[in-house]
């Protein structure tokens, strides 16, 4: 049976508003909030464990929540008032999940035959994770490796702003120093993005096993991958400003490895 919760001071909903907020909530849990249809679909098709399901009937249809749900997951129909307490945005159909996080390590990773990887240095903003993670989909790279992060990646703002890309790529978070001796291990070229490179990033070659690594938009890299990579590259710039936001500057590298690889067809 379908329990109906339309008090905002029933404590599931409590317990969500605590999760959606608190990194150290989620981790004691084990559990994350994922919202909308698209990213929840995404994150059962990559093997997410769905736990509990929140819906509201005056905004999502049941045929729908049968498509997802199983025996073995809690339900429940929320009224539209503690829909909008618990929703991020409106737009996401009436419809959020609590769910099981999934954590890899580097040793887990499946790698084609010349990968090519993303590493973030100390991300700050889960927007900006988000984003990446959007363009790590739409290129189809072999794995985004986030090194001493400084935001939850299962963060709400972060499976939002990646519109459940989250769930499609393979993520690892690791320290700086077990990622640059992951990288010589397995022989895959280190590319830092950094204002100081003398190497425009048109002028690598990005055809064999490759990574870039991004910093922050604050500070750029540290020392540690300044000197822990193999070369340093830059972009052109030619206004007034000296850099780009972390999320395009990416997009742009990543974008280039891929016109040079075919795009892997």
């Amino acid at each position: 049976m379908i329990e109906k919760i339309t008090s905002i001071q029933n404590h599931r909903i409590k317990n969500i508003v605590k999760l959606q907020q608190k990194s150290s909530e989620r981790k004691a849990q084990n559990l994350i909030v994922i919202e909308g249809l698209r990213e929840i679909t995404l994150s059962i098709k990559s093997g997410i464990e769905i736990k509990s399901i929140f819906f509201c009937s005056e905004i999502i249809s049941n045929d729908r929540i049968r498509e997802i749900s199983t025996d073995e997951n809690q339900i429940f129909d929320i009224s539209r008032d503690v829909y909008h307490k618990i929703a991020y945005r409106e737009s996401t159909e009436g419809i959020l999940v609590l769910a099981k996080p999934r954590f890899l390590n580097l040793s887990d990773l499946k790698l084609r035959d010349i990968p090519f990887i993303i590493i973030l240095e100390s991300v700050e903003k889960p927007g900006n994770l988000g984003a990446i993670l959007r363009t790590a989909d739409a290129a189809n790279v072999d794995a985004v490796i986030v090194c001493d992060p400084l935001t939850d990646i299962y963060n709400p703002n972060a499976i939002r702003s990646s519109v459940g890309c989250i769930f499609t790529k393979q993520i690892v978070t690791c320290s700086s120093d077990e990622a640059i001796e992951w990288l010589k291990q397995n022989k895959i070229k280190s590319y830092a993005a950094a204002l100081t490179a003398k190497k425009f990033y048109h002028e690598t070659d990005f055809k064999i096993s490759s990574a870039i690594i991004m910093g922050t938009e604050a500070d750029g890299l540290t020392n540690k991958w300044l000197i822990g990579a193999d070369e340093q590259i830059k972009i052109p710039m030619n206004g007034e400003i000296d850099s780009l936001n972390v999320s395009t500057s990416c997009a742009i590298l990543v974008f280039e490895a891929m016109r040079q690889r075919n795009f892997y067809k």
